[in-house]
């Protein structure tokens, strides 16, 4: 099938006119200018007509949507949650657990196997899991339920990732708990540990990223400002050339000025996620949030106490949002899809729009309005 007479995206290259050809589930071949014998099987129906064409986005932060919280450990939910992120050009997805007792997040992760297991190619694909929780700082828990926090447990950690098949992609955890340096050790041969709600110092977090962390979940929150005497995590994190860092782009948890200075700061390794609650695409009102209520008014999902909780937008609205403040497109796109998709070590299938890999893509307008969807070559929207 040949998607022609487009605008396609490549990298810090922007978009090329041109074509795509998909076979099966993934693209045969890119083609530039649209000339030559290559082209001589246009099909009226997958005529682009001067649309453009970026990779499927890929969300490696994502609690829940649609009513739904991966934590619920419902399949049915879970399945909810993926159409959502497909009808938004989200093709891959790590949905995210929060801070909770060993056992429920052993039946949320079985669930996250058995919708892999299930998957029809219809919603977004599940592409691993991201385990937030339950090693973190009292201090710095924001929206985590404090009731279940606990110490670094590798043992724990590896027990969860057995039973789920080996799909922990992200494990999160604050560097000044006791026992996290050897916890980082242990678990970064498996995955990829990342530096979250955390009051840790500059020092502690060095150590941390000596150990083997290679990540920074939803920068600027839950850890201490950057302050030009007490670097902290922000500092020791943009000193490494090798570690990726979240940024959540609603305006709302990091001011639009601050985000242009991120993408400056991490030029190449900002990951843009979601971390978009149940009450995502949902009306206002009460939802739950890891055994805690969260009222959702105007737009803002916050506790009782005023804390602020996770996104109540989907992670392509929060890319259109980035360019709108002012970050080139090139690096909003990146930071959506190839960035995150090779965070999780799986840039060798998703994330760029590269012969042999999956074809998995959105169509959109010159204003980033969606038209088409097309996971694994087929379209779902």
């Amino acid at each position: 099938m040949l998607y022609s007479n487009a605008y396609i995206f490549q990298g810090k290259e922007g978009f090329i006119k041109g074509a795509l050809r998909v076979s099966g589930s993934k693209i045969a071949q890119v083609i530039r200018g649209e000339t030559g014998p290559d082209v001589t099987d246009r099909d009226p129906e997958t005529d682009l007509h001067g649309m453009y064409v970026i990779p499927g986005l890929v969300d490696i932060h994502s609690h829940g949507n649609s009513g739904h919280d991966f934590s619920d450990g419902s399949l049915e939910g879970l399945k909810v949650m993926g159409r959502f992120d497909a009808q938004h050009g989200i093709t891959s997805f790590l949905p995210t657990s929060m801070t909770l007792p060993y056992d429920r997040l052993e039946t949320a992760f079985l669930t996250a196997k058995r919708y892999r297991e299930e998957w029809d190619g219809t919603s977004s694909r599940l592409a691993g899991i991201h385990m937030e929780g339950p090693f973190f700082s009292e201090k710095k828990k924001g929206a985590q339920n404090s009731a279940y926090l606990r110490l670094p447990d590798a043992a724990a950690v590896m027990r969860l990732q057995d039973a789920c098949g080996g799909l922990i992609r992200i494990v999160d955890v604050a560097p000044e708990l006791p026992g996290a340096e050897a916890f980082i050790r242990k678990i970064a041969q498996h995955c990829r540990v990342s530096v979250a709600h955390t009051d840790a110092s500059y020092e502690d977090a060095v150590r941390a990223f000596d150990a083997g962390a290679l990540h920074v979940t939803h920068l600027f929150n839950a850890m201490p400002s950057l302050h030009h005497r007490k670097p902290g995590v922000i500092g020791a994190a943009a000193e490494r050339d090798n570690v990726t860092a979240e940024l959540i782009c609603d305006g709302l948890h990091v001011h639009p000025s601050v985000i242009r200075l991120a993408f400056k700061l991490f030029a190449g390794r900002i990951c843009m996620v979601s971390d978009s609650l149940r009450c995502c695409g949902m009306p206002d009102g009460e939802y739950d949030l890891g055994g805690q209520t969260v009222y959702l008014r105007n737009g803002e999902a916050r506790l009782s106490d005023g804390t602020l909780a996770g996104d109540v937008s989907d992670l392509y609205s929060d890319m259109v949002n980035a360019i709108h403040f002012g970050v080139p497109y090139e690096q909003a796109v990146m930071s959506a899809t190839i960035t995150p998709a090779a965070a999780i070590g799986a840039d060798h299938e998703i994330g760029s729009l590269e012969e042999e890999k999956l074809a998995d893509f959105v169509v959109c307008d010159e204003d980033w309005k969606i038209g088409q969807v097309v996971i694994g070559g087929k379209r779902v929207l």
